[in-house]
């Protein structure tokens, strides 16, 4: 079985999605997969074979624009003329011109255009809400990275043809970290509490900075603030707000971090705290929990079936409950020794060789429908 896959995400610097396709497709091929990898530009991260092969078939459109383009009319035409049996959309796409012989199968990570379309940009909103309804009904299958997103697509989209089954990512194993004296790179000499995520409205950043500003100074005194991402878009100004709320001796900004960084970082914590507006998984949860590491996160979407009894959960829209459980974790080490263990136990239900065989199971026993 020839599986083609929109792999254009692995031509770009991997965040979210394009670091779940990259490591779902190294899976695959550490499952004896066979892969045609479609990209609008040379793929720039490291593919790792296994007992699978994988082509790359890559027509260069470059630009915004030009990655539209490719994915609407260059990608349906190389796939029209290679056949694979199965085309995979890691990314809520399908192109509009899939052959109907060839199976269909669609991932959906979440549907923040649908339910927090506010906290997007304007042009992802509008591809969004214009590009996934289609690539819906022309799924043959269709995989929801947790059961709330299953719950979203199955309500926003009833009677949709393709059943949607939910497979969830898995976590990586990362290098380990530099030695914790690198943390003097960012200026962090104390205990801390870790973000983790592009700085955009959906993580709701300024509300977690404003609730770490109105706990007790002893507790600050107790556990930094530390912001690692790259810079997204909207109104997260965030050199303005911390010096606004006077936090610049307690919150250490990291911008975009490697591999390796993020390890150390993730070693190094106290607890994770994501208090997001909106998730179809929350990626940074699991990956705290494989560091044990115990996290403050929403009561809403995907967050508390991720986190499970691994962490303290709050009111993302109320200041007060997001202080009163940052104020929690950091005064009891007894609440963050159990919740990591509960994070300890609650990983191993992320595993991407698992996730890979569970997808190769939907192409092997299904069939596209007439």
């Amino acid at each position: 079985m020839r599986i083609g896959v929109d792999a254009r995400l692995l031509a770009l610097p991997l965040t979210g999605i394009g670091r779940y396709t990259h490591e779902m497709v190294n899976a695959l091929l550490r499952a004896g997969a066979e892969l045609d990898l479609y990209a609008p530009a040379p793929l720039v991260h490291p593919l790792h074979a296994g007992r699978g092969r994988y082509r790359e078939r890559v027509v260069t459109m470059r630009g915004r624009a030009g990655r539209v383009l490719w994915g609407q009319a260059g990608l349906p035409l190389l796939v029209r003329r290679d056949r694979p049996d199965v085309f995979w959309g890691p990314a809520h796409r399908l192109p509009l011109g899939l052959p109907r012989e060839i199976f269909g199968c669609l991932t959906i990570h979440d549907l923040v255009w649908r339910f927090a379309g506010e906290t997007m940009r304007p042009a992802s909103r509008l591809m969004e809400q214009v590009l996934m309804p289609p690539a819906l009904k022309r799924a043959d299958s269709i995989v929801a990275v947790s059961q709330h997103t299953k719950a979203d697509i199955e309500r926003t989209f009833p009677g949709l043809r393709a059943d949607v089954s939910v497979i969830y990512p898995g976590v990586a194993a990362r290098a380990p970290g530099h030695p914790a004296g690198y943390l003097e790179k960012w200026g962090i000499s104390r205990p801390y509490i870790l973000f983790v995520g592009t700085l955009e409205p959906r993580k709701n950043l300024a509300r977690l900075l404003q609730a770490y500003a109105a706990l007790p100074g002893g507790a600050r005194q107790q556990a930094e603030l530390v912001v690692a991402g790259g810079a997204g878009w909207g109104d997260v100004d965030l050199e303005r707000t911390v010096a606004s709320l006077g936090l610049r001796k307690s919150v250490h900004v990291t911008g975009y971090v490697d591999e390796r960084e993020l390890s150390t970082l993730y070693e190094n914590a106290l607890f994770l705290a994501m208090p997001s507006l909106y998730e179809g998984f929350g990626l940074p949860l699991a990956e705290a929990m494989r560091y044990g590491l115990p996290s403050l996160t929403a009561n809403v979407s995907s967050m508390p079936e991720v986190a499970g009894d691994a962490a303290v959960l709050v009111d993302p829209l109320d200041v007060g409950s997001i202080t009163a459980g940052l104020q929690r974790l950091i005064a009891s080490s007894e609440l963050r020794a159990r919740l990591s263990q509960a994070a300890q136990a609650g990983v191993a239900r992320f595993d991407w060789d698992r996730a890979a065989r569970q997808l190769l199971d939907l192409f092997a026993q299904r069939r596209p429908q007439a």
